[in-house]
């Protein structure tokens, strides 16, 4: 599964196109987003909307390295054969999956930790060191919420479904979950979907955070209950396939 893992982040790193959008293009959209923002606090809440894009494209650009990349890349694997090659080692279902999780957490680190420094740099957002070693932790640890969903994708959908699926999710996930904007400019019904989204719970442990408290519960226990049923799925869906195969 060691083994596995660095393949997957040497072939991640290896990827153009995949680094562009997992690394570059959140903490782009972060400027684009907040690079007008005034420092007015945001109607409902004690933060102004650079300390809350920052961390809502964080987790955006987490999302887009490990949901998106990790559905792809496995469909593309399952039409190719190397998903089957695999089944021929002594690497177990429950690794496989495990290692592709670790392995797209890990390379999403690098557009976490960029988009938190140009919110340092460009936007002089100023953070105890504590908040900002909270916050980078939180939404790399909460990753592995979506990537575990990229997994499940990535056996459910074919290769030319998996993109469809993939982004539907990314964008819904994203939007009604608060990512785009803060909730409170959203409808009410909106508002109530929002609470029991991961996106929602996700974004919350960082702008917890910013506000100088503690992630809350629930939102915690959200992300875990979330973990649970998409990894759960993932490995379903692989046994499934592997009886297919």
């Amino acid at each position: 599964m060691t083994t596995l893992i660095k393949l997957e982040i040497i072939r991640a790193l290896r990827n153009k196109k995949f680094m562009f959008f997992s690394v570059i293009y959140p903490p782009a959209l972060y400027l684009i987003i907040a690079g007008g923002a005034d420092s007015k606090p945001i109607p409902g809440m004690q933060l102004n909307m650079g300390l809350y894009f920052m961390v809502s494209m964080a987790a955006f650009g987490a999302m887009t390295a490990v949901l998106l990349g990790n559905s792809e890349r496995i469909a593309k694997e399952r039409e190719n054969g190397w998903v089957r090659q695999l089944r021929l080692t002594a690497l177990p279902g429950r690794g496989y999956v495990a290692a592709k999780i670790a392995a797209a957490a890990t390379v999403s680190l690098p557009s976490i930790l960029l988009v938190l420094l140009v919110g340092a740099v460009v936007k002089g957002v100023r953070l105890e060191a504590w908040q900002w070693l909270a916050i980078a932790a939180g939404t790399w640890l909460g990753s592995f919420v979506f990537a575990a969903l990229g997994v499940a994708i990535g056996y459910l959908a074919t290769g030319d479904a998996v993109r469809p699926i993939a982004m539907l999710c990314y964008f819904g996930l994203a939007f009604l979950g608060g990512l785009w904007m803060p909730l409170t400019f959203l409808p009410q019904w909106a508002q109530n979907v929002a609470e029991w989204l991961p996106t929602h719970a996700y974004a919350a442990l960082g702008t917890a955070v910013e506000a100088g408290g503690a992630p809350q519960v629930k939102d915690i226990a959200i992300l875990a209950v979330y973990l649970l049923v998409f990894a759960g799925g993932a490995a379903w869906l692989y046994r499934k396939d592997t009886r297919k195969a």
